[in-house]
């Protein structure tokens, strides 16, 4: 026997929504420990499979010098750049209460992860060959770079779906699964790379593209958990599935921020490129000393890169929810806990380098010019901790236009002022002293961007 309600009785309120009550310090850090976890696994990843290239021998391990940096732009694109704008605008939409409007965003996320993944594999296929002999890439280095290159970006939209889906669950506040999935992924990865790649457990040694397909594979795994989970309606939204149709406006919402957002990446890649060309004429030494301090710059990004997409859809939701004065608090505390973090490690890295440079070479002059490099630089670190951050909660505003005119800044300032120093025959200390001025640029503008933006819902 049940006992129906008068029509007239009030339906119970909604639960509150925790990321626009919840104090903001304690609720960054919650859902940025899971981050952490899942890039610093991501990161191991990148050891295994040059552990596993390395046995492989040399010309391998130059060939996957030449494929990195673009296996780390579809990777940056996809998840930072155009995940922070899918996690954005879903953040927004549930922070305005429209949970339908969330649900459409993610089916129209989904599709421009498709087709960013296909655009890379297109990209890659056509002119991955060109690009890695632009680069130096010769005789069987290229041969075996090819090789990786085309089984890697056969897959690359697996690895855009992955991310997108990951962002779209991270714009509703969830961070444990997508971290969950991205480990899980990365161990897939580690274990099917290195049983086709040295054909180990009884499986065919496939060499370089063996390694790609552990990616490939694990990645394609993934996808398909992922969107099994959303489709089964466990997660915090629904996929309108039933009324979906294509929105230009939706489609707007999302590229308006994410499409801005991938020239960060490319800037980031182009930075390194143009240091790397500059340091080379300073000599070999002076260049692997460069090396082992950026090997350190590369662990710390996860750090930076966890409590920034932590901070989206804190902020995305504040927005949404109109409550400005909280999304500024949320951005400012994300980027003083990730300066902080990064720049406790470069000041402590300033003052005692060889804590980190005993661990990779004994060298004397490697050793030194890398103890020039941590003296310098060191000091910058923070503001680069903090201008990473700020760039990913400005994206849960959709504001992302100052902080990547900062990172443009700092490309200009190395591109530039790199040539000047070499044109005037300066110290390689110089070249290592504008490496914390431009880290400094990049922190300082993108604060000044968030300080001068007005944030509106």
């Amino acid at each position: 026997m049940t006992i129906e309600a008068p029509a007239d009785t009030p339906l119970p309120a909604p639960p509150p929504n925790r990321l626009l009550t919840a104090p903001i310090l304690p609720t960054l850090v919650r859902l940025a420990i899971p981050n952490t976890i899942a890039m610093l696994g991501t990161a191991l990843v990148a050891v295994a499979e040059t552990s596993y290239i390395g046995r492989l021998g040399t010309e391998p391990l130059a060939a996957i010098a030449l494929v990195f940096p673009f296996a780390m732009l579809t990777q940056m694109m996809s998840a930072g750049a155009m995940g922070g704008g899918v996690s954005s605008a879903i953040s927004r939409a549930l922070g305005a209460g429209d949970t339908h409007r969330a649900g459409v965003l993610a089916l129209h996320a989904i599709l421009i992860g498709i087709g960013g993944g296909l655009m890379f594999t297109l990209v890659m296929l056509l002119f991955g060959r060109p690009l890695f002999a632009l680069l130096g890439g010769r005789g069987d280095v290229l041969e075996q770079a090819c090789s990786y290159s085309v089984v890697l970006f056969s897959g690359a939209v697996s690895i855009w779906l992955v991310n997108t889906l990951a962002s779209i669950l991270r714009g509703t506040g969830d961070m444990i699964l997508p971290a969950g999935a991205l480990l899980g992924v990365a161990a897939l990865q580690v274990v099917i790379g290195g049983a086709l790649g040295l054909g180990l457990f009884g499986m065919p040694r496939l060499g370089m593209p063996g390694v790609a397909s552990g990616q490939a594979i694990a990645f394609t795994i993934g996808s398909m958990f992922l969107l099994i989970y959303l489709a089964s309606g466990r997660s915090r939204l629904r996929l309108q599935l039933r009324a979906f149709s294509f929105q230009r406006p939706i489609f707007v919402d999302i590229l308006k921020i994410g499409a801005l957002a991938c020239l960060a990446p490319l800037q980031s890649v182009l930075t390194i490129l143009i240091f790397t060309k500059v340091l080379a004429s300073y000599g070999t030494t002076t260049l692997a000393g460069y090396g082992i301090g950026s090997r350190l710059e590369f662990l710390l990004i996860p750090i930076a890169f966890a409590v920034g997409v932590a901070s989206i859809p804190m902020v995305g939701m504040a927005i949404g929810a109109g409550d400005i004065a909280r999304a500024r608090r949320v951005a400012w505390t994300a980027g003083v806990v990730s300066a902080v973090i990064v720049g406790l490690v470069g000041a402590v890295l300033a003052i005692w380098p060889a804590l980190w440079v005993s661990l990779f070479t004994a060298d004397p002059a490697v050793t030194a010019a890398a103890h020039t490099y941590f003296h310098l630089a060191g000091p910058g670190f923070g503001f680069f901790g903090l201008g990473v951050t700020l760039y990913f909660a400005s994206q849960g505003a959709a504001k992302v236009g100052g902080p990547v005119l900062a990172a443009t800044g700092r490309l200009v300032l190395v591109a530039l002022g790199g040539w000047a120093l070499v044109a005037f025959g300066a110290p390689a200390s110089a070249m290592f002293a504008m490496v914390a001025v431009a880290m400094v640029v990049y922190g300082l503008g993108s604060a000044a961007a968030i300080y001068l933006t007005r944030w509106v819902k």
